[in-house]
């Protein structure tokens, strides 16, 4: 309806500054042709209308990652997580799964999940008694290069140098990751006759619990870094407990980690 002429002028206008509307009524022209002339016109010189710029990923682009917060969320996903490429989707989603009786630990995961990806939305799944935090990123693959094939323990898990890096500097985090998803805090007791009166004692410890001999051992190198003296036994599922029990490492625990809430 309109010729190349009247065309390059409206655009003129626009890249001088005018707004749409201003354009729309000098040339008589509905604002809803100058919108799509002007959005044609910026994508075809590589500009986005409207929006900022943000780069999108720490390892592709550069972003700031707050490492306090992956170092926690690299311990769920080593524990509880699962990054899946569906089908019908393009963009691979990460679902890390949580149970119910830990409403605090939900609530600390879809945290850490909305502060590493700050530009996707992170949801909820229900399922019977627990509940999956998920997220779609197309780099959760360049975040979380432990993904592949098959289940963690049947391959090798092994952190990159820059993963590393961060789990060294911040230990307690990437511990308290891991404890949320496969570990636990419990108290066992015992009674005693102490002067003719029965005494109860309780011992509080700590246990993580994983097949996988990679995760398990970059578990327990983490708290051999922190100061922590554990010890460990292989079920006979092949399944690793990792006990923390003696009275100052279970305070040093409680101190950084705490009980499940």
């Amino acid at each position: 309806m309109y010729d190349i002429g009247t065309r390059r002028r409206a655009l003129a206008l626009l890249r001088s500054g005018a707004t749409n509307a201003a354009v729309a009524r000098t040339l008589h022209i509905p604002p809803g042709t100058i919108s799509a002339w002007k959005h044609k016109d910026r994508a075809q010189r590589g500009e986005c209308p409207g929006r900022v710029y943000r780069p999108l990923c720490p390892r592709c682009d550069g972003r700031g990652l707050d490492e306090t917060a992956y170092a926690y969320l690299l311990g769920l996903y080593l524990g509880d997580g699962h990054i899946s490429h569906p089908r019908q989707h393009r963009v691979p989603s990460l679902r890390i799964t949580l149970d119910d009786a830990w409403p605090g630990v939900q609530q600390e995961a879809v945290t850490a999940v909305r502060t590493v990806f700050p530009d996707n939305t992170a949801s909820w799944v229900r399922k019977v008694g627990c509940h999956d935090v998920k997220v779609h990123s197309r780099h959760l693959v360049c975040l979380f290069p432990q993904h592949g094939p098959g289940r963690k323990h049947e391959r090798a898990i092994v952190l990159e140098q820059w993963q590393q890096e961060i789990v060294d500097a911040h230990p307690w985090s990437f511990i308290r990751g891991l404890i949320h998803s496969d570990g636990s805090r419990i108290v066992n007791w015992t009674e005693k006759t102490v002067g003719g009166r029965m005494k109860r004692y309780e011992y509080p410890r700590y246990f993580f619990t994983n097949t996988s001999d990679d995760i398990t051992r970059l578990c327990t190198d983490t708290l051999e870094r922190v100061g922590v003296s554990w010890r460990s036994r292989r079920r006979a599922t092949g399944a690793h407990d990792v006990s923390v029990a003696r009275r100052d490492d279970v305070a040093l625990m409680d101190r950084h980690v705490g009980p499940k809430r």
